[in-house]
């Protein structure tokens, strides 16, 4: 399988990275990339992730970008954060103006004061059933309902950061139009997620969720899971066979 773009990757303006914009899009160019999204992290989040201000500078540059290097295509993208249960996402009015792709997921430790105890039960499901148990509805509720509320590209690593139902997300997005990401970073969707989504008709995304330059476009270990489930190539929207 052939990689042609990659929907999920990190600047410095997320506060993780020490990515610069045009030297990720040089890389993509180098190992034959034709579209990548530029998601950073959503602005909700207590630890890191783009501030609202820089949004319309990120888009003047990326469309910059675009004029000098028509070989590919340059997306300005989001990772939003999931908030709450009710199906909110970190994108206000003037971000979906401008923005090109949505990615969504959650990610512990955003909007902190209002879903404190939503982190906690995530926290506490490491070790205790009850609040796994417990926890993996809410998780599912918040995805479904975000899913139906807004309109996402694709959804980020389901499942790696707090349990989830994937049969209900998997059926969600499939009636969404919503891409489930096999995310090369953080190990889900695993096969086995991968082997319950399929019986959808939903459509999925080998992504490197790089945060380092050499990670651009590196989804090994996500194809080798597609190919260990028996994922046909034809449902992977960012690989040629």
């Amino acid at each position: 399988m052939i990689v042609i773009g990659d929907y999920h990757m990190h600047t410095k303006l997320s506060g993780d990275s020490k990515n610069e914009l045009e030297a990720i899009v040089k890389k993509a160019i180098e190992i034959g990339l034709k579209e990548i999204a530029i998601t950073d992290h959503g602005p909700a989040h207590n630890g890191y992730g783009i501030k609202r201000e820089q949004y319309p500078v990120l888009r003047a540059e990326i469309d910059r970008l675009n004029e000098k290097y028509p070989q590919i295509n340059i997306l300005l993208g989001l990772e939003a954060n999931l908030l709450g249960t009710e199906g909110e996402i970190d994108i206000d009015e003037n971000m979906w103006k401008i923005i090109d792709w949505v990615n969504a997921g959650y990610h512990f430790g955003s909007n902190l004061r209002k879903d404190y105890k939503l982190h906690l039960y995530n926290a506490l499901s490491k070790v205790s059933k009850r609040y796994h148990d417990k926890v993996k509805k809410l998780n599912t509720i918040s995805m479904v309902n975000a899913l139906r509320k807004n309109k996402i590209n694709m959804l980020t690593h389901p499942g790696a950061k707090g349990p989830i139902d994937i049969d209900q997300v998997a059926k969600a997005a499939s009636e969404t139009g919503t891409v489930l990401e096999i995310n090369n970073s953080h190990g889900h969707l695993t096969v086995e997620e991968i082997k319950i989504a399929m019986k959808y008709p939903v459509k999925f995304a080998v992504c490197s969720d790089a945060h380092e330059i050499e990670n651009i476009g590196n989804v090994s270990n996500a194809i080798d899971r597609a190919f260990i489930a028996g994922l046909a190539p034809d449902r992977i929207i960012n690989v040629r066979a």
